[in-house]
């Protein structure tokens, strides 16, 4: 005989208090905003959609320690320490333990670079002011979202999206035997979208969240405007239609970027972000309504037999936990900080400097060592699970995931709580191509990460971790 049990078709749910607060960010024009090696200018001369930054706090209904995430449309820490300095100010003012808060990044590269105030750079004279009102606006956004809190539930609904392609691209150039940064249409992108519904007890919608990897390069070197790239117009797009706060996590996106990219025309941005909010949009209207779930209820007889399934109330989850672990990934065998300044300072080319600038940051970073101490953070929010790094691992780790853990709903997040560099799978180490080169972590570090992962997920889930407090 075939099941009749109820279906649930929101992957995931939970049921506690919520609260939701956001602000604007947006940097002064004349800032310091150069992220592509290929720019010719410095500094942002125009604004095309204000950055945002948002805070979402859960705390279980009889009382406990809250989770935050934060969603800001910034673009990724210079260095480890620069975020840790963030950090460590925020903990202390808000006194909050590091595992119960995420601060995730929108990574958009048309805005200016989180890093110390340099004044030898044009428009480096701003960033100070600019990162102090960044850190003022977190305090003041997670301080508003837990004074106006109120009883909620987190459904999430599975669907899916093709603004993500795979961007590594074998060189059209057989003789560079190399792998580009683009858009190869002979690749099978992850299109994995999860929406999440955000109700009050009247099951009114309070916010929408949208898990998906792709990378935010639509707009690059020619362009000059302040953007939070394809977000900003896929939040304006879904708010719009809710009237409520739209927020984003990043994906695993390693590898994942849109077709068309590296542009300078801000509408090409804005089109990009209409996709994936329509995409979403249409994840949003096909969930259930809130605390329910479809049972079959009867067999009506009329030109054929007709299966009556509606809808009906289900318990929800409370749970919500959380950790952080550590697990050791090998380096490459890097030259020094100080030698690589020397060769910076020793270069010519505008984008090869750019390159080791970048490169000496890193090694000044994870230090002159061979192992590095990678910290992962995961929450259990009722069925779902929240996982996630400050490294940039390509999508089949997301993909893994979810196929070793298929009765969770697995939300992935690149860019948390820091950034230091990518994550490829270790058959790509005897490739010439930028993810690889870029990355201090050397051959096999996806791969440990995933098992790292895996691991904390099944110990979150067996209860053997406890909520940090």
């Amino acid at each position: 005989m075939h099941s009749t049990n109820p279906v649930d078709f929101q992957h995931a749910s939970w049921q506690g208090h919520i609260g939701v607060s956001r602000t604007d960010i947006t940097p002064p024009i004349g800032i310091y905003a150069r992220n592509w090696g290929a720019a010719q200018h410095d500094v942002a001369e125009t604004i095309h959609r204000s950055l945002t930054l948002t805070a979402l706090t859960l705390t279980p209904r009889e009382g406990g320690t809250t989770l935050i995430f934060v969603d800001a449309d910034l673009g990724w820490w210079k260095t480890p320490q620069t975020f840790y300095n963030f950090q460590k100010r925020l903990l202390e003012t808000l006194s909050l333990e590091s595992a119960n808060l995420i601060f995730g990044l929108s990574h958009t590269h048309a805005g200016p670079p989180l890093m110390a105030a340099d004044d030898s750079l044009p428009g480096g004279d701003l960033l100070r002011a600019w990162l102090e009102h960044v850190f003022a606006s977190t305090v003041h956004v997670i301080r508003d979202a837990l004074e106006l809190r109120f009883e909620g539930t987190l459904d999430w609904h599975h669907g899916r999206c093709d603004l993500a392609t795979v961007r590594d691209l074998p060189d059209p150039d057989p003789v560079k035997q190399r792998v580009v940064c683009g858009y190869n249409p002979a690749g099978k992108p992850d299109d994995t979208l999860y929406v999440g519904r955000v109700t009050d007890a009247t099951g009114q919608i309070r916010a929408t969240l949208v898990n998906y990897a792709c990378h935010p390069t639509t707009l690059a070197w020619d362009n000059k405007a302040i953007s939070p790239d394809y977000l900003g117009a896929m939040r304006d797009t879904m708010q719009q239609s809710t009237a409520v706060p739209a927020l984003f996590m990043l994906g695993a996106c390693g590898d994942l970027a849109p077709r068309y990219q590296y542009v300078g025309d801000p509408e090409i941005a804005d089109r990009h972000g209409r996709q994936l909010g329509f995409a979403a949009l249409a994840t949003l209207h096909g969930m259930e309504p809130p605390g329910t779930r479809l049972a079959y209820t009867a067999t009506v007889e009329s030109g054929a037999p007709l299966a009556v399934w509606k809808h009906q109330i289900r318990a929800l989850s409370q749970e919500l936990s959380a950790t952080q672990i550590t697990v050791e990934l090998p380096l490459k065998n890097w030259p020094s900080a100080e030698e690589l300044e020397h060769q910076r300072l020793a270069c010519l080319d505008r984008a090869l400097e750019e390159r080791l600038r970048r490169k000496r940051d890193i090694r000044r970073s994870v230090g002159d060592g061979s192992r590095y101490r990678l910290q992962i953070h995961i929450w259990r929010i009722g069925e779902a699970i929240v996982i996630g790094s400050c490294c940039e691992p390509y999508s089949i780790l997301q993909q893994e995931l979810r196929r070793r853990f298929p009765e969770h709903t697995i939300l992935c997040m690149n860019l948390i709580n820091g950034s230091i560099g990518y994550l490829p799978p270790e058959h790509l180490y005897d490739t010439d191509i930028y993810p690889v080169w870029q990355t201090p972590f050397d051959r096999g570090s996806l791969e440990i990460t995933l098992e790292a992962m895996s691991s904390g997920i099944t110990d979150l889930v067996a209860g053997s971790v406890a909520l940090q407090t």
